[in-house]
């Protein structure tokens, strides 16, 4: 699918970034340095982590966050699992989501927009089914409709249908929405999963078991969240699952 190439897609979108990118970034200094010198303290040096995710395009960048595990390892040398090391002062800054901020460098140097399908790892790259594969037709986003419609609580297959249908549907009033969702849902903490090694499995580990299993079952939990099964929503069309057959 080829999104339709409208005025905000190739001029707007890049605009909004970067006037609120860098409001944001001086109104929120104070905080930065505050966080920045917590982490140095409580967990050591780098205070920033870094990742490489895969973006437009299946570009690949370096995405920044404020670190919140320790380095901590076993007797064997090897890092000890996420929830072993995510510290109390981690936690915090997952559940405010203080540790996304870093990602307005990332908005600023133009690897990511404050709004678009969330980045993943490129390690996922070869299991996207190809009915997915429009959500790289777009800069990945700090935020997204996926985001502010469920978080990690969503299955994979859901997720990627809301970023499809954000991806055919995007605009300006689409993004400013999604971004006053999205402060709601900080402020108030909704649906926020600090340890996501927890909550699901890998997108990799997930798909690699569908196939051993078949894919008849994973085919038809995909076709619950294609874009043509969308229903409106909050006064715009959204990506809505449709109901599970029994």
């Amino acid at each position: 699918m080829n999104p339709r190439i409208t005025f905000y897609r190739r001029v707007g979108k890049r605009t909004l970034d970067l006037v609120l990118c860098v409001s944001a970034l001086i109104l929120l200094l104070p905080l930065l340095l505050v966080v920045a010198l917590m982490v140095r303290l409580f967990l050591g040096s780098p205070v920033l982590y870094r990742q490489r995710r895969s973006g437009i395009h299946r570009q690949s960048f370096t995405i920044l966050k404020f670190r919140t595990m320790t380095d901590a390892c076993d007797d064997c040398g090897e890092l000890l699992p996420d929830s072993a090391r995510l510290t109390r002062l981690g936690r915090w800054l997952r559940a405010t989501s203080v540790d996304e901020l870093p990602e307005l460098l990332n908005v600023l140097k133009g690897d990511m927009s404050l709004v678009g399908p969330r980045p993943l790892i490129p390690r996922y790259d070869p299991y996207y089914r190809p009915n997915e594969l429009s959500r790289f037709e777009a800069v990945p986003g700090i935020t997204g409709w996926a985001q502010v419609n469920g978080r990690n609580e969503l299955p994979w297959e859901q997720r990627f249908a809301y970023d499809v249908w954000y991806v055919a549907h995007m605009s300006l009033w689409l993004d400013l929405k999604i971004l006053l969702l999205t402060v709601g849902k900080v402020l108030g903490r909704e649906k926020v999963c600090v340890d996501t090694t927890t909550a699901f499995l890998s997108l990799d580990v997930e798909r690699q078991r569908g196939d051993s299993l078949g894919n008849d079952s994973s085919d038809r939990l995909a076709m619950r969240f294609e874009p043509s099964m969308l229903a409106a929503r909050s006064g715009i069309e959204t990506a809505v699952p449709a109901e599970p057959q029994s």
